[in-house]
């Protein structure tokens, strides 16, 4: 007998979640120098992390023997998210946060709504609680609310929502996610997937947790891994009703953020001008991008993160032309998107070495 069968059929059925193409796999595979290597697939901060949450993981080293005590970073999140610390749940990575909601409110005999073009984990995460998915048409490769509100059943548990968007990039108006909250029913929770806000213009965000006590089924998502700096350390949180909160941290691992995490997480939340500089280098090399973009005459999705995700018609060559310059960027055929392309926003000159390798790709392509 296989032993592989004897797990769960819902299981079985889920496609592994593909990551962005490590810098050594691309050195491993086409002998090329990791130092010459651009990775621009994965939407990391170019600038790295914090100054001072370096400092702090320095620091924290010192005392790795113990078991990490969450109680600083719930404080300070709590403090700056103006909700109790009750209401705070801290995950490796969001994408830990994710899956903690999907394995409270989701089961067998229960389904999910998410947005087609939407974060693979979602899926990922509504399928390994048992749950039957259900993907709403997107709008303009974005989330259609109305189509989501009328994709809910009577069994639906759940609604996955992404501002802005991974991968394309689309955002939503808050005043139109708060009139879609107004629609759901109150016993369907809606996850609002926040990894990208810190990158929208002031004048576009709203502080969202101020919602949580009109709607007690919201649950905010964020993370320290885009705009901080912190991807490879794994942290993030949630910011959910008293009730809720409660619910996901049972099933929470209790060490699931460790030592070096939150003393890099603490830190950084208090390093304003990393903060800013970051934010500030993002939209200099987003312009960089999309200028480059134009120049070639193609065709991307208004971008609101820190990536942009571009067409062409021969995706996957050009890719693979990319990656033999030692440029990495994502292919979304995954996503259902074949003929599309992300490229995060990277320094000025990793930026300008990837519209320099795109143009000999495309030149490539037409044979000239």
């Amino acid at each position: 007998m296989n032993l592989a069968e004897q797990a769960l059929p819902y299981i079985r059925a889920i496609s592994p979640y593909q990551p962005g193409k490590p810098i050594t796999e691309l050195a491993r595979e086409m002998g090329i120098p990791v130092e010459r290597i651009v990775k621009l697939a994965s939407n990391e901060n170019p600038l790295g992390m914090s100054p001072q949450a370096r400092e702090a993981v320095d620091k924290a080293i010192a005392g790795i023997e113990r078991y990490p005590d969450q109680f600083d970073l719930v404080a300070k999140i709590a403090a700056r998210g103006k909700v109790d610390a009750k209401q705070v749940v801290l995950g490796n990575g969001s994408n830990d946060v994710l899956d903690l909601a999907a394995r409270v409110f989701l089961a067998p005999g229960r389904s999910a709504v998410f947005a087609q073009y939407a974060f693979a984990v979602y899926p990922l995460a509504t399928l390994s609680a048992g749950a039957e998915l259900i993907a709403a048409p997107a709008r303009d490769y974005g989330h259609d609310l109305a189509a989501m509100r009328a994709a809910i059943r009577p069994d639906t548990r759940l609604v996955w929502i992404a501002n802005p968007n991974n991968p394309t990039g689309n955002f939503l108006p808050y005043a139109e996610v708060r009139a879609f909250l107004e629609t759901v029913p109150r016993e369907v929770v809606v996850v609002l997937d926040e990894a990208y806000n810190d990158y929208l213009p002031p004048t576009d965000r709203v502080d969202a947790a101020g919602w949580i006590e009109d709607f007690p089924n919201l649950v905010i998502c964020r993370t320290f891994s885009k705009i901080y700096g912190l991807a490879g350390l794994r942290v993030g949180y949630a910011l959910a009703a008293p009730a809720v909160a409660d619910l996901m941290n049972r099933v929470r691992q209790p060490f699931n953020v460790n030592n070096l995490a939150l003393a890099a997480a603490v830190a950084a939340l208090d390093d304003d001008a990393f903060l800013a500089a970051s934010y500030q280098q993002n939209r200099s090399g987003m312009a960089q991008i999309i200028a480059g973009l134009d120049s070639f005459g193609l065709e991307y999705i208004a971008p609101h993160g820190n990536f942009v995700t571009f067409k062409l018609s021969d995706a996957a060559a050009v890719n693979q032309r990319l990656l033999r310059q030692g440029v990495i960027v994502r292919p979304l055929g995954g996503y259902g998107l074949p003929d599309w392309l992300r490229v995060t926003i990277g320094t000025t000159a990793e930026n300008s070495r990837f519209l320099e390798a795109l143009g000999q790709a495309l030149s490539m392509a037409s044979g000239c």
